[in-house]
Order: structure tokens, then sequence, then C-alpha cells
């Protein structure tokens, strides 16, 4: 039987999982240190004022039609020192050249998500163009909602491309560039491969994976089953509307019941009326379950960063293990495994002393290297975990208080509905007793 090509045993110590005890521990200490600095929205009000259409060249010279938006920034009061009233226009891809940017230059934040590009999963009677006015405001509230989680976040907000995302117009882009963030990029074929050959992974980001994915499928079901109500939402309050066109014509042929169905047609008209604004609160909902829909791909970006991570230690500990056992088979003069150098030796005989020697040399060079570079990416890896840890807290935090309040809101507003029905009907009993 032939023997094993390699070492079977790696020492890999950065992902060892820490007790909560370390944990929490871990926590504190990075929140006490994010907590010095201030949040840019404690000094500075950010919004997203309006959208214009706008005409230009795209870069094959072709005629396009585009949506810029102005973002208006002011200081928080009188007091604040260092920040001026200031407006820009920024394109959609410019957002998301900054959300890229911060990405790759925070790969342990969970980073914000933009609003959709292109309307998905809605009800039919909503326009999916993404030039339709209704769109491009839901958008616009969005890319509002965007600056405010970066501006409120402990890291982001301290940001300097981010800050002159929001208060210069001109080299915006070239100073993004010159940051080089492209090229700290992991490729997806790399990330792939990572989450494929680690061998030693964490259970807590493997766990948060899975949790991304479940959420997703979750949120995806619960906007679909969304979109299907407000389809028959929206056929039941029209049909109202024959209600009121019927009791029009009824009264028309009346002379004492006439009043009373005249009435009772204006009531049911007006509850037809009132469903556009209610399918329009409702759209408002289905964003904030959408940005937590896109929020998921986020997370998995922060795992897909630790697998790398993580692959990346084991490879040089793997190194380093091979690198000491040919030291040993150097010392010994054996060889543990089948290999090349060893049927050489046995073809053409053992090397002289000095060869040894001045491999021995140059293998503890290579061995000092190589202890060098798994203590560099047990401290990485070491890094990563600790404030990736904090970063996913918080979020879970943000996420469990966010969809609380929209789900109540949702809730809120069906009872709501529900009232106005009952309300509609009470109306219509009263005409129909007066008749």
């Amino acid at each position: 039987m032939m023997a094993d090509s390699g070492p079977k045993e790696v020492a890999v110590i950065g992902n060892t999982d820490l007790t909560s005890a370390e944990l929490d521990n871990n926590i504190k200490n990075t929140m006490v240190e994010i907590e010095k600095g201030t949040s840019l929205l404690r000094k500075m009000e950010i919004s997203v004022a309006e959208a214009e259409k706008r005409t230009g060249k795209n870069t094959v010279n072709m005629q396009e039609l585009y949506t810029v938006y102005l973002i208006e920034t002011r200081p928080v009061d009188a007091l604040t020192e260092g920040i001026t009233p200031d407006s820009l226009w920024r394109r959609y891809s410019e957002f998301e050249l900054l959300r890229n940017y911060l990405l790759v230059t925070y790969p342990f934040v969970v980073v914000a998500p933009l609003p959709e590009k292109r309307a998905e999963i809605v009800w039919h009677k909503l326009s999916a163009d993404n030039m339709d006015p209704e769109f491009v405001e839901r958008r616009r509230v969005g890319l509002e909602n965007f600056l405010h989680r970066v501006a409120s976040h402990p890291v982001l907000c301290n940001d300097n491309i981010f800050y002159i995302f929001l208060t210069e117009d001109k080299d915006w882009k070239e100073m993004v560039y010159e940051t080089g963030f492209q090229a700290k990029a992991d490729s997806r074929l790399k990330a792939v491969n990572a989450a494929f050959r680690v061998k030693n992974p964490d259970g807590r980001f493997t766990e948060l994976k899975h949790y991304s994915d479940d959420l997703q499928t979750v949120l995806s079901q619960l906007l679909r089953v969304r979109a299907r109500v407000a389809d028959r939402l929206y056929g039941v309050y029209k049909v109202h509307g024959n209600y009121g066109r019927v009791f029009s014509e009824w009264s028309a042929i009346e002379k004492e019941m006439g009043d009373g169905l005249q009435s009772a047609g204006h009531h049911m008209d007006a509850y037809a009326a009132s469903v556009d604004d209610i399918l329009e609160e409702e759209e408002h909902y289905a964003d904030q379950l959408k940005e937590y829909l896109f929020y998921t791909d986020a997370l998995r970006a922060v795992c897909r960063k630790h697998e790398l991570t993580q692959f990346e230690l084991e490879m040089v500990a793997l190194d380093l293990a091979c690198k000491k056992q040919q030291k040993e088979e150097l010392v010994t003069g054996t060889v543990r495994t089948f290999s090349l150098k060893g049927m050489t030796s046995k073809l053409f005989g053992q090397e002289t002393a000095e060869q040894r020697e001045a491999k021995l040399q140059v293998l503890e060079h290579q061995l000092k290297e190589g202890e060098e570079a798994v203590k560099e990416k047990n401290t990485e890896s070491d890094e990563f975990v600790k404030t990736a840890w904090v970063d996913i807290e918080r979020f879970k935090d943000q996420k469990d208080r966010d969809l609380k309040e929209a789900l109540i809101s949702y809730a809120v507003m069906q009872i709501s509905m529900c009232k106005k029905g009952i309300q509609v009907w009470t109306n219509a009993k009263e005409c129909f007793n007066k008749m």
C-alpha cells in the first residue's frame, strides 16, 4: 500500500472557537474603542432631497436617459464646527462604487445594501420600469436610508472617502480609484475555492452563512405573499367602485330611496379610491423587508472573507509543516513518505554531508519565514474574527429592532384598513336606514 503523500497533521491556531466569556470580553473591548468615535449623523444632517432625469452619452457614445439624486448636507446645529451646508448630484452608479469600496476596505463589516436597481417582487399594478416616477421616489428614499446607515455606523462613518462622497463634487471617482481598492478585491473564484477547501471552518460563521440563506428564503416568500395579497386587495377595493356606480344608477330611478342610495354610492366610491394610498404605504413596508433581503448577501460576504482568511492560514501552516518534515528527513536521513527525492536517493546514493548542510541552512531560513507567516496569518485571522463578530452582533440588534417595528406597523395598517371597511359599510347602513 502506497504511503500518504503529505503530512496529515496541520496546526491551525487562528480558528479555535473562543469561549462565550472570551467572546463577550472581545466584544466589550472593541465596542469601547468604537465608541470613542462620533457618529457622523450626530454632527451632520444628510438627505437625498430630490431626483432628476437627465440625458447624456454613455461610454460607447450612445445617448441615454438616467437619473441623478441631490444630496444635501448641513450641520446639525450652529455650534457644530467644520461642516458647512452643501449639495451635489450623484448617479446610482456612484452609490454602487461607494458601496463596493466599503465592502473591500472593511471586509469585517456588514455593509448596508443599496435599494434595488430595478423593481423586483412587485404586485402587477406597480410599474417595474426603473424610470417610473413612483419607483424613482422609492429609490430616492432607499438611497437616503443607505447614507444614514453608513453615517451612523461606528466604523464606516469615519471613512474619508465617504465624507468626500457627501461633500465634494469634483474628482471623487478618481480619489476612490487611487485608493487601489480594486486590486484588493478577492476574486469570486478564489472565494469559492476557499469555501470548498477550508478544513477547519469556524462553526459560528458556518451557522451564520446558513442563517443568511434561510433568512433570504423566508423574506423572499414573505414578499411574494404580500404581492399576491396586494393584487387581490386592489381587486376587492376597486370592485367597491362598481357598488358605487350601481347605487348611483339605481338612485336615478327612485324617488323615496334615491338620496340614500346616492349617498351610499359616494361612500363606496371613496372607499374604492383609497386603495392607491394604502398600497403606496404597503410598498414602504415591502421596501423595509427588501433591505434585509439584500442584507443577507452582505452577511455572506463577511463569511466568505472569513473562509478565505482561514484558508490562507491553513495553507501557510501546511507549508510550514512540510518544511519541518523535510528538515527531519534531512537530519535523520530517512524519508517518511513516498517521493521523487526518496527514489532518487535509492538509485543514485545519498547526498554528501556538505549538500545536506547547505540544504539545512536553506530550510532553517524558510522555517523562520514560515513561522512568521503563520504568526502573521494567525493574528490577521484572530483580528478579523474579533472585529467581524462585533459588527455581526451590532447588525443582529439592528435587524431585530427594525423588522419588529416594520411588522408591527404593517399589522397596524391592516387593522386600520379593516376598520375603514367596517366604517364604510356602517355609513352605508345609515344611508339605507334613512330611505
